[in-house]
């Protein structure tokens, strides 16, 4: 079994900020870290590939130099998954259909931009929002999802962080 783990919106440096131990340890422990951009300096990527594997897409917070290394959309293929992962996805209204349009045979779709959390299943794809670990915003909660792969059967959970 391989684990996934799922991050956007981390907002690093900001501050004294940091990611929050358990986040940390579930990053560290994933064969693969995706991340749904907003990581705000390179040197913050830098930070988190230190810990694995990471693919990752800018977002609209992010640096200059993350913004010409990243890729605004990207389709990560791992395992015979496909992962398709973008940063802001536009209004909630039509949301799912334009995301399974714009990654077709995708087993998974990852986006961030809003800090609000999804795990929620649209035909046979994921749509995934794993929120934000650091700032919360409008969600419950800081956040972030974990899944765990076996063979092509995808098991994804929302992590709530203290």
């Amino acid at each position: 079994m391989r684990l996934i783990a799922v991050v956007a919106d981390t907002h690093l440096p900001r501050g004294g900020r940091r990611l929050p131990d358990r986040c940390l340890e579930l990053l560290a422990g994933a064969d693969l870290v995706v991340h749904a951009g907003d990581v705000a300096s390179a040197a913050a990527l830098r930070e988190l590939e230190e810990l694995g594997p990471v693919a990752a897409v800018h977002g609209n917070v992010d640096d200059a130099e993350l913004q010409a290394a990243l890729p605004a959309r990207r389709v990560v293929e791992t395992g015979g998954l496909r992962i398709g992962v973008l940063h802001d996805a536009g209004p909630r209204a039509g949301r799912h259909g334009r995301l399974v349009a714009a990654f077709p045979g995708c087993d998974a779709i990852v986006y961030g931009h809003t800090h609000l959390p999804e795990v929620t299943r649209v035909g046979r794809a994921w749509i995934l929002n794993p929120g934000s670990p650091t700032e919360r915003r409008r969600a419950p909660h800081r956040s972030l999802i974990v899944v765990e792969v076996d063979g092509r059967d995808l098991r994804p959970r929302l992590v709530v962080l203290p």
